[in-house]
């Protein structure tokens, strides 16, 4: 039985940054959220490709027990996206988006996959993200993504969805155009207010801030020398994250905590080349070794009380 399942995008991207440019290489939400959690636990994807999408591209997937049987072949081009970054590589500047199948899609769940314990939706239209909720029968945890598109065009229907959600994973600025509010933590509980337990603010190379009902724990990005390509490492954080949770098969606050670090973990491998090559080439040896690498760099012994 598939644990974990996700709807969102897969795409193609052309990127620029100021350490390189590439052209039509794999992306899309459910794509960096598939590569990073199947480390973790067995995935579902549900999303839409064109015609001209190569789908032996992402058969790598099959071998991480990935069931791609969701992913459905429509007629038209596949989701295009392109864009740049300066020096400040938290920011992405849009340069063209082709939405082409995505237009037209509706998420059909396959019967295998409703009873996913775990959903991610990922970044796709609220209303669709509503469909796919009144289809998965009981999961344990929803798991919410959007962006400023939705917040600013569809946000009577995103407030719907939040309703519905047991937590929020977004970026800082989308916290704060949500929730009015420039203080995060005081975004992150007006939030909470309408439904979800817990709010998660990607900061991008800050790292990241959780806040729940009682507690507010952060967590920082992982030190790196090259960071070639921040796309999807939101995507990539939240597969970790979502993976680790799944595979722990508990939603409690301190497992919380541990997912966040193990999703920040994969984070910081996925800016280090551009698209998804870098997760896809990784290995549970170098996982362990970043993981015992980011724990010491956050150990410290206690501070003895100056006199």
């Amino acid at each position: 039985m598939i644990k974990l399942l996700v709807v969102g995008t897969v795409a193609y991207d052309s990127i620029q940054t100021p350490f390189g440019k590439v052209e039509n290489v794999l992306g899309g939400s459910a794509l960096h959220f598939t590569n990073s959690a199947s480390f973790f636990t067995d995935v579902g994807v549900v999303a839409t490709v064109g015609r001209d999408f190569d789908l032996s591209a992402i058969n790598f997937l099959k071998d991480r027990h990935v069931n791609l049987s969701g992913i459905k072949i429509d007629d038209g081009k596949t989701f295009r996206w392109e864009g740049k970054y300066g020096y400040d590589l938290n920011q992405a500047i849009t340069l063209k988006t082709e939405l082409n199948v995505i237009e037209s899609f509706k998420p059909n769940i396959p019967e295998e996959m409703k009873k996913a314990n775990y959903l991610f939706l990922a970044n796709i239209d609220p209303a669709l993200q509503l469909h796919v909720i009144d289809q998965v029968e009981s999961p344990e945890a929803v798991v919410l993504d959007t962006m400023n598109f939705w917040i600013g065009n569809k946000f009577h229907e995103l407030m719907k969805v939040i309703e519905r959600v047991h937590m929020l994973v977004i970026n800082e600025a989308e916290l704060r155009e949500i929730s009015k509010e420039y203080n995060l933590v005081r975004g992150a509980r007006k939030i909470m207010e309408l439904g979800p337990s817990c709010v998660i603010a990607k900061r991008g190379e800050y790292g990241v801030l959780m806040v729940s009902k009682d507690e507010v724990f952060l967590c920082p990005a992982f030190p790196l020398e090259d960071v070639f390509d921040p796309t999807g490492a939101g995507d990539t954080f939240a597969g970790g994250f979502m993976g680790y949770l799944a595979n722990m098969g508990d939603t409690s606050l301190e497992t919380v905590k541990q997912a966040i670090i193990m999703g920040s973990l994969m984070a910081s491998f996925s800016v280090e080349d551009f698209g998804i090559n870098r997760i896809k080439a990784l290995t549970y040896d170098e996982i362990k070794a970043r993981y015992k690498s980011f724990r010491k760099c956050m150990e410290f012994g206690d501070i003895t009380t100056l006199a």
